[in-house]
C-alpha cells in the first residue's frame, strides 16, 4: 500500500524547478504507468499491447506508420504485428492505392481484448483512488488536469 499522500503545500517557484520534484514526478509517474501495464494485458505483451491500441486509434496504418508511432524498427512491428494476427486481435489487409504495402485492422475481437484491459486498468485506479481521504481524492482530481496541461490536452 503507499504512503499517505502529505497535505496539500503549494510549492514555491523555486521548488518547481529543483531536480529533487522534476525527479520525483517523473519517477512516480513511471511507476504508476508500470503498475497500470503490470495491471492487466489480456495475455498480451506491454509491445503488442500498445501496437493493438495504436492500431484503434488510427484505423488501417500501414506497418510503416506504425512502426514509427511505436517507434520500434519495421521488422520487430512486424514480428508483433504477425503475433496480434495470430491471436485473431489484427487482420492485414493489402493496401488499395499501394499493393505492396499492407495496411492493421482491429478485430472485434483485438477491441474486445482492448475494452478489458481498460476495464482493469480502470478497476485498479479505482480501487487506489477508493483508498485515499475525500481531500486527498480532490487532490487527485487537481493533479489530473494538472498533468492534462502538462501533457498538451
Amino acid at each position: 500500500m503507499p504512503a499517505p499522500l502529505e497535505s496539500a503545500t503549494r510549492p514555491s517557484p523555486a521548488d518547481l524547478e529543483s531536480e529533487e520534484l522534476v525527479s520525483r514526478l517523473r519517477l512516480s509517474i513511471n511507476r504508476l504507468h508500470r503498475l497500470l501495464r503490470q495491471e492487466s494485458l489480456a495475455g498480451l505483451s506491454p509491445a503488442q499491447a500498445s501496437a493493438l491500441g495504436a492500431v484503434n486509434r488510427l484505423g488501417s496504418p500501414t506497418l510503416g506508420e506504425l512502426a514509427s508511432i511505436e517507434q520500434v524498427q519495421p521488422p520487430t512491428m512486424t514480428k508483433i504485428v504477425a503475433g496480434l494476427a495470430d491471436a485473431g486481435m489484427v487482420t492485414r489487409v493489402t493496401d488499395a492505392s499501394d499493393r505492396r504495402s499492407a495496411r492493421v485492422r482491429i478485430t472485434p475481437p483485438g477491441k474486445r481484448s482492448l475494452e478489458s484491459i481498460r476495464t482493469l486498468k480502470n478497476a485498479f485506479l479505482t480501487r487506489r483512488l477508493a483508498e485515499l481521504s475525500p481531500e486527498q481524492q480532490a487532490g487527485a482530481a487537481d493533479l489530473v488536469d494538472l498533468l492534462e496541461h502538462l501533457v498538451g490536452r
